[in-house]
This record gives structure tokens, C-alpha cells and sequence, in this order.
């Protein structure tokens, strides 16, 4: 059973399907950590350094600031705040690079791969440079946001200024980059070649992604705090954008299906932190479920029928309302924060989980490893469950405590697979 199929069956709930094995990531300076401990160096995670689309190439300027001439199959250390995909996300993605190495070590499945069409703005921001020192960045990135990156700490850039400020901002926005008009220029000079491939892939293909859905696309270009003024101050112009970016995502896709099949789409919100939601329901449901449903009961005309959300924290509060609007599962299952993953699984039967380990208690030691396993092992049997860490594995972990809890794992799911 190839990785595409094992994924689907497994979202079908399918008692026989082999279910895949994949992590969320891993910080770049963990990657580095596991080398020097014995993780064999065969394929060094590299920096994509070539612009694709905004979800693809997010923070390229910044990961590869200075070293912009890499060439295929150079090695540039990673920086240790860079994520390394670990091939249960979509990949490319944010300008993130994909591990192979560990992959390799534990025999993973392929990553999910990401059809590569322009989802936001087209064209692009112009990528400027605004200033610079020894110690940061300030630069205006492909959506038009204007970032800070610091270089030693090498984490995901910090937005300061969003393109989005107002009703006049928005409009110049949408009547330059959200053109119904000019949905084939969004698809790139070797589209039909990309064609070939996704119509033989033993992969997933996912559309979506980062920062695609219905509350994350706001936060990402009007930002979180002026977002939740605007929901009260300006209702309209946040149905506005809504409906702008709901009718582009519907064109592009219906033009991506008429050339191959999907298999998933991921919505990326992080609508939720470790004290739970940052909407109310009353908001959730006036500003996000008239959009989920739209663009859900255009997936499931075009027999896309695994429909994702990616959100962090506390989502236990969220889970029914995703639901109501025609979602089918939910990642990473923060553990670190709060949610109750078992709970969840009585309490929603039908809902696809993915994640639910948490990832810092790796580094506890075998009984803790061996504890958080067990309820691991009950999910699993349960179905329609994918588990890995719940976000990003981090530098406290050893490589002699993962090799032990991804070994343990891995024979738990060849277990459940083979029953």
C-alpha cells in the first residue's frame, strides 16, 4: 500500500489500511543536535532558495538572506530556528526545508506534497530590503508585509507592519492581486509538466496550506490584534475579504481539479492558544462558518473529502463548530497545551485526528515515552488517527529518547496495521 492510498484509507476510517508513518518537524537546531549524536548524515536538509508561490516561499528572504546563490545540493547549516518538515505537512511550505535523514533512518512514508499554484496575491509584492544591520533584517516580504528577521536567533520572521490597514489598503490590494480575470497566470510555465507527475504520485497532493483559511488569512495580513477590532469595527470589510478570497480559492481549485484529482486541502487558522479559543463561537460562527461551508460544499462536488484544519493550543471549544461547517479533521492535537486527545476521540467519533504527543515529553525518558504511548495505542485502534509529535520536536530532546519513542511507535502502528 503505497503512501496516498495508506493516507486515504486511513482518513476513511478503513480497519485494514497501513497507517502512515510521518512526524510534524523538527527545529533546525534539533536536526543539528541529532547529527552530532548519531543521526547518519546522508542528505542534509537544504534551504530552497528559488520563489514559488507565497505559501511555498514565505520567508525564503529571510532563511536564505546573504547565500541567495546556493547551488542544487549545497550545504548550508541550517539556522536553528528554521523548521525542517518531517513530511506529514505539505511540503514546500514557508520556505521551509524537508528532512530525509531521519526519514530515512526510520523507513517514513513520502511527504504530502502541495499542488504549486499562487492561492494569494498575484503578482507578488516586490521583495525589498528596507535596512539592515549585523543583527537584523527589516525587509517587505511577497504578501507585502514588512518583517523583522534577527539573524542569531533565526526564528520565523516577526511581522511589523500588515498590508491590510484598511477599507483603502484593501481595495488597491484587491483590485491589483485578486483578479477573477487572470486565474491561469497564477499557474506556473511548467504546469503541464507538474501534471504528469501529480497523475502518477504515490503521495498525497493537498491543496490549502499555509496561511490559507478562514481566520488565519486575516491574521496574516490585517495581524491578530487589529484583527479582533476589526471584527467589531469594520464587520463588512472583513466579509469583504472573506468573500474576495473565498471566490479566488474556489476559481483556482476548480481550475487545478479540471487537470488532476486532490486528495486533501489543509486551512491553516492557529485560531486557538493554550487558554483556548481567540474567537468567540458568536464570532466564529458570523465571520467563518458561512465561508467554511461555501468552500466545503465546493470540495465535496469535486470528490475532495479529507478537509483539514491546522490550529495550535486549545482547540477542544472549536472542534464541534468545525464540524457543524463540513471539516473532517484537525492537527496537531496540542497535548503540550491542554487538549485531551482520548476525550476528543469519545467525544467525536467521526473526527480524523493527527498529532497528539506531546512532543517535549519525549525528552522525559522511556516510562514517560512508554506512558504517553499507551493512550497512543488506543487511538490507533480507534482509527482514522495519524500520530506524531504535536508541533515541532525541540533541542531538549535527545537523539537516544527519540530513536526510542519513534521505534516504540512505529512497531505500534505496524501492530495496529497488521491486526
Amino acid at each position: 500500500m503505497d503512501t496516498r492510498t495508506a493516507f486515504i484509507e486511513t482518513m476513511k476510517f478503513n480497519e485494514k489500511a497501513r497507517v502512515p508513518k510521518w512526524e510534524f518537524g523538527y527545529w533546525g537546531s534539533t536536526i543539528k543536535r541529532w547529527y552530532k549524536e548519531g543521526l547518519p548524515e546522508g542528505k542534509y536538509p537544504q534551504l530552497p532558495n528559488k520563489i514559488f508561490t507565497i505559501s511555498a516561499s514565505l520567508y525564503t528572504k529571510a532563511w536564505t538572506h546573504g547565500i541567495e546563490n546556493i547551488k542544487p545540493g549545497e550545504k548550508i547549516e541550517l539556522p536553528n530556528g528554521i523548521g525542517v518538515w518531517g513530511g506529514f505537512l505539505y511540503w514546500p511550505s514557508q520556505g521551509f526545508p524537508l528532512d530525509f535523514d531521519v526519514a530515512n533512518f526510520f523507513a517514513f512514508d513520502k511527504s504530502q506534497i502541495l499542488v504549486n499554484v499562487e492561492q494569494i496575491f498575484w503578482p507578488h509584492f516586490e521583495v525589498k530590503i528596507l535596512q539592515e544591520d549585523e543583527k537584523s533584517l527589516i525587509y517587505t516580504d511577497l504578501e507585502g508585509a514588512r518583517r523583522k528577521y534577527l539573524k542569531k536567533e533565526a526564528t520565523i520572521p516577526t511581522s511589523i507592519e500588515w498590508p491590510i490597514k484598511d477599507k483603502k489598503t484593501w481595495n488597491e490590494i484587491k483590485d491589483q492581486k485578486l483578479n477573477l480575470d487572470n486565474i491561469s497566470n497564477r499557474f506556473p510555465a511548467e504546469w503541464k509538466m507538474l501534471v504528469d507527475e501529480y497523475k502518477k504520485r504515490d503521495y498525497p497532493l493537498a491543496l490549502g496550506g499555509y496561511p490559507l483559511g478562514i481566520f488565519g488569512i486575516l491574521a496574516h495580513l490585517i495581524g491578530y490584534e487589529n484583527l479582533f477590532y476589526f471584527y467589531y469595527d469594520e464587520p463588512s470589510l472583513i466579509h469583504d475579504i472573506l468573500k474576495t478570497f473565498t471566490d479566488i480559492w474556489i476559481a483556482i481549485w476548480e481550475e487545478v481539479i479540471l487537470y488532476t484529482d486532490i486528495d486533501c486541502v489543509h486551512f491553516w487558522e492557529d485560531v486557538s492558544s493554550g487558554k483556548g479559543s481567540m474567537v468567540s463561537p458568536a464570532i466564529f460562527k458570523e465571520f467563518m462558518s458561512p465561508y467554511y461551508k461555501k468552500l466545503v460544499n465546493f470540495l465535496k462536488t469535486k470528490n475532495v473529502d479529507i478537509i483539514l484544519v491546522d490550529t495550535d493550543g486549545d482547540c477542544s471549544e472549536l472542534i464541534p463548530l468545525f464540524l457543524e461547517c463540513g471539516i473532517t479533521g484537525i492537527y496537531p492535537m496540542e497535548v503540550s497545551a491542554g487538549m485531551d486527545v482520548l476525550k476528543t476521540r469519545k467525544l467525536y467519533p467521526q473526527l480524523q485526528i493527527m498529532g497528539g504527543i506531546p512532543k517535549s515529553d519525549i525528552g522525559l525518558g522511556k516510562k514517560r515515552i512508554d506512558d504517553f504511548l499507551e493512550d497512543t495505542f488506543i487511538l490507533l485502534k480507534s482509527g482514522g488517527y495519524i500520530p506524531f509529535g504535536d508541533h515541532l520536536i525541540p533541542p531538549e530532546v535527545s537523539w537516544e529518547d527519540f530513536k526510542y519513542y519513534r521505534n516504540k511507535l512505529n512497531f505500534l502502528i505496524d501492530g495496529v496495521s497488521n491486526i
